[in-house]
């Protein structure tokens, strides 16, 4: 868990991180400029740490309203 937040906690694409009571155990919000971008911070951050078994991704489709 240390090195899944170190390194999550690093990667500039990374504006909130938060670990969770139950499932799934994180919830990461990135900030990447398309879905090129996200694939290559997936691929090369988040899937290179060691026993990441699985990653559900959500994307806005629109902002209705912010806080």
């Amino acid at each position: 868990m240390e090195h899944f937040e170190q390194t999550l906690a690093e990667a500039e694409e990374v504006i909130e991180l938060r670990r969770l009571f139950g499932s799934p155990d994180y919830f990461v919000r990135v900030a990447v400029a398309d879905l090129a971008a996200y694939e290559t911070f997936l691929s090369r951050r988040v899937m290179t740490i060691p026993r990441i078994k699985n990653v559900t991704s959500h994307f806005t489709m629109k902002v209705v309203r912010t806080a």
